[in-house]
């Protein structure tokens, strides 16, 4: 696929860009990976995650970069460096039981943010998978969350 995704991403990183445009980028990505069925398609290292919004309780889908930790998965929430949480990140706070599909396969997991320590030992993880993270967090001037993903055991 030309452009690669991960530089159409990385081109979110202009600081022009504003939530909107952004928003827009990720239903778009979210409509193509759920047409599709896979994450292949803005590279294998994507995930939908899906939310209950915490004003109105409806699904809201996202899609995130991730990577993989012992069994677990991690996903930041940078918002392209913006100086505001995304919503998902919000709506997850609030309601921690969410969905993620990888590869079109759906599971349910419980959400926790990491305390500082153990997000800085999680970046390098993140950055390997989208170097562009990084970028972000010298942008930002907040503190970006780093989420945790574990699996509800059933």
């Amino acid at each position: 696929m030309w452009p690669p995704p991960k530089i159409i991403a990385s081109m979110l990183t202009w600081r022009g860009w504003n939530g909107t445009v952004i928003r827009a980028g990720s239903r778009f990505h979210t409509v193509l990976l759920r047409r599709f069925g896979r994450t292949k398609l803005v590279g294998g290292d994507a995930l939908i995650l899906t939310t209950r919004g915490r004003k109105t309780g409806r699904p809201t889908s996202t899609p995130l970069f991730y990577a993989k930790n012992d069994g677990k998965i991690l996903i930041a929430a940078s918002f392209a460096g913006s100086g505001t949480p995304p919503g998902w990140y919000l709506n997850l706070v609030a309601h921690p039981e969410v969905d993620a599909a990888i590869d079109g396969r759906t599971a349910r997991y419980v959400a926790r943010t990491l305390s500082p320590q153990q997000a800085e030992a999680a970046w390098p993880k993140l950055t390997a998978v989208y170097p562009t993270f990084e970028r972000y967090r010298k942008r930002s001037k907040r503190v970006i969350p780093v989420v945790e993903l574990a699996p509800v055991c059933k």
